[in-house]
């Protein structure tokens, strides 16, 4: 290689050249960064430009508006033609009796004075005997209406803490227990508390804590011992006449449930009380019971390991606690509100207890010799 070094070769410069070349050098520029590459984006339809909805702004009107007219859908009552040949008919038969009534005191009046007097009295107490009888079935049917209407009243004392309704629910419940000695120290703590500041629904809790605590006990005790009677009534008698027996107890059970709550109905209030037991449990599904409910009720496979009688037995049973129920929630007065409502489970050791009615009794001859 060539150590010598290479001399700087000279050039020349033009006036103008020199002079440019005089003036100071501009900064230096910052550096500037690299750019990183951009990732490029598919093109894709841009979105449409919606338009804003316009607001518009009525004015009310000073017309009257009119309520809707609701259209009337309910079927045209037609003229029962049944219910006038059934008036028709008593008619008749009421002339046909006092024309035959009159004739026969005729004729005894013709054979001697004295069987003419005999019949003449004979009659009256007939008559006397049927107005009584009429005036305690209209007095009964009242007596069930006003458990309904008490009812009425104090639900919607409760749900509207209506005052008034309130008020009319206290008295109307005096009045149906005023009378009564086992309802004298419930009435006596109503009176107490009646003098305080309270609301409708707190009255209402009072009086069911003071006057139906006792009542639902002994309502639930004819309602097992009923359910008890037709288990062994189904299982011991013929299969003919289980059926008018455990009706005869279902109308008797109903009817010491009325009586108990103040109701007291006769013949025709108990023929009410078992069209509104039978309305009642058509609504609320009542009767839908099965022997698998049953049998998870009372226990796992029990009514298929005993036999079938006494499965039939249970199951009437059981159905007869549930008429029960249904006819106390009609016939309480008031609601259930503060005490417990009973259920279908706490009759079921009941239905299947055949020595009840002998314990109860060998225990109350055990508390008189005590």
């Amino acid at each position: 290689m060539n150590d010598d070094q290479r001399k700087p070769k000279a050039f020349r410069l033009s006036p103008d050249q020199q002079h440019e070349n005089t003036e100071p050098d501009p900064a230096p520029k910052a550096a500037q960064p690299i750019p990183r590459a951009r990732k490029t984006k598919p093109r894709g339809r841009k979105p449409r430009a919606m338009a804003a909805p316009e607001i518009r702004f009525e004015e009310p009107s000073d017309e009257t508006l009119l309520p809707a007219v609701a259209r009337d859908h309910t079927v045209a009552r037609r003229f029962r033609w049944g219910t006038i040949i059934v008036s028709a008919f008593a008619g008749l038969a009421s002339l046909w009796a006092g024309l035959a009534a009159t004739q026969l005191i005729e004729d005894l009046f013709a054979r001697s004075p004295a069987l003419g007097w005999v019949g003449s009295g004979l009659l009256a107490l007939v008559l006397i005997s049927a107005f009584a009888i009429i005036v305690r079935e209209v007095i009964g049917l009242w007596r069930l209406k006003k458990l309904g209407t008490t009812q009425a009243d104090a639900a919607r004392a409760i749900s509207a803490d209506d005052e008034k309704a309130a008020a009319t629910t206290i008295s109307d419940l005096k009045s149906i227990y005023s009378g009564r000695p086992d309802m004298r120290w419930g009435l006596a703590q109503l009176a107490d508390h009646s003098q305080a500041i309270m609301d409708p629904a707190d009255r209402i809790k009072l009086a069911e804590r003071d006057l139906l605590s006792t009542l639902d006990g002994e309502a639930n005790r004819i309602i097992a011992r009923a359910a008890r009677r037709v288990s062994v009534v189904t299982a011991i008698a013929p299969a003919a006449l289980d059926i008018a027996l455990v009706g005869a107890q279902n109308l008797r059970m109903m009817r010491e449930i009325a009586t108990l709550y103040g109701g007291r109905p006769g013949t025709l209030g108990t023929m009410r009380l078992v069209r509104m037991v039978a309305g009642h449990l058509a609504v609320t599904g009542g009767l839908a019971l099965s022997d698998g409910v049953i049998s998870a009720v009372i226990g796992k496979g029990l009514i298929g390991r005993l036999s079938a009688r006494f499965g039939e037995g249970a199951v009437n049973g059981i159905l007869t606690a549930r008429v029960g129920l249904a006819a106390m929630e009609l016939c309480r007065p008031l609601p259930f509100l503060t005490l417990n409502k009973p259920g279908l489970s706490d009759f079921m050791r009941e239905v299947v207890k055949f020595g009840g009615d002998a314990d109860e009794a060998s225990q109350d001859k055990s508390n008189k010799s005590d």
